[in-house]
């Protein structure tokens, strides 16, 4: 399998183990390797390590929200491009300034459709 034929990476982080289940299934089934993080401290060590092509993360987390995740990742030289989707309880909004620190291009509200996620994640990844 040659370098342009390799499953892309996504990183699911949340601290909800149902949400992770769900959205993994989903991604997997699709074609995407997938690996899960519980926390954002968790998500944070997994992304330097295996700089994924995406990442998917739950904005209320243990340890370290979802923001603060994206924010590290993209003041890391080696973490910056990977893009982002935010998930968040319906009706909780994110700042456009604590957006722009970050590279989040989607946010959805929970409860969100997993075909809406899925095919977040395939637009995010054909435009990186």
């Amino acid at each position: 399998m040659s370098v342009t034929d390799r499953k892309p990476v996504v990183l699911v982080s949340d601290d909800e183990p149902h949400i992770r289940a769900i959205v993994t299934a989903k991604l997997r089934s699709a074609g995407f390797t997938v690996y899960e993080a519980g926390d954002g401290q968790e998500a944070l060590a997994l992304a330097r390590e295996l700089t994924p092509d995406l990442l998917i993360t739950d904005l209320h987390m243990p340890y370290m929200s979802g923001v603060e995740l994206c924010t590290a990742l993209k003041a890391d030289p080696a973490t910056s491009d990977i893009p982002a989707m935010l998930l968040t309880a319906h009706g909780f909004l994110v700042g456009g300034d604590e957006l722009s620190r970050t590279n989040i291009r989607s946010v959805r509200s929970k409860p969100f459709s997993v075909r809406d996620v899925l095919q977040d994640a395939q637009r995010l990844l054909q435009a990186a």
